[in-house]
């Protein structure tokens, strides 16, 4: 496979164009290149280019879906893609974190696709990479932008690494994900 086929330079686009007007929380940096960071971490495990192009498109239907529904996913890309990224894709009819938290972890370890799985560790890994990098800027002050504690995203990422060790097994990103953890629990 051409490492960046048409429907891969597609996904780039839709995404971007998709997500224009976001940013990261609290930081100013556009959204891209969290999306473009998740796809450059599934290419080290996989080939995949559905899998590649659901991670590059892993937040729309929960951030922007105003931008790109879920029938232009599927249209431009497939069902499968659309599944991935249903997959991933919180309940935010759940009105608190913790709720929302536990039943995407409860999808991810028995209900989801594993495809969606590895999605997830990449995201979840570019995540945590940007907590510690921002927390080097500002410090502890970083805990005011999210909706959960220090302890809660100690948690969180933690469960995430046990649910993608146990459906995915040991990969580059389990372990990277496994120690970011690690550090997490550390601050």
């Amino acid at each position: 496979m051409s490492i960046l086929t048409p429907r891969l330079r597609r996904a780039i686009t839709v995404a971007a164009v998709a997500h224009r007007d976001h940013v990261r929380k609290g930081s100013g940096i556009p959204y891209i290149t969290h999306l473009f960071s998740v796809m450059h971490l599934l290419r080290s495990v996989t080939d995949d280019e559905d899998v590649l192009i659901a991670g590059l498109l892993h937040d729309t239907l929960e951030d922007v879906p105003e931008h790109y529904s879920a029938g232009h996913l599927e249209a431009d890309f497939g069902a499968r893609v659309l599944r991935l990224v249903r997959d991933l894709t919180k309940d935010d009819s759940l009105p608190r974190w913790r709720d929302r938290s536990e039943a995407y972890l409860n999808h991810l370890e028995h209900h989801a696709d594993r495809d969606a799985v590895l999605i997830s560790l990449a995201d979840k890994t570019h995540n945590l990479m940007s907590i510690f990098d921002d927390h080097e800027v500002i410090g502890e002050r970083l805990w005011e932008r999210f909706n959960s504690t220090r302890e809660e995203n100690q948690w969180w990422y933690a469960q995430i690494h046990r649910v993608a060790v146990a459906r995915v097994g040991r990969n580059q990103l389990t372990d990277e994900l496994g120690e970011l953890v690690r550090r997490l629990q550390l601050l």
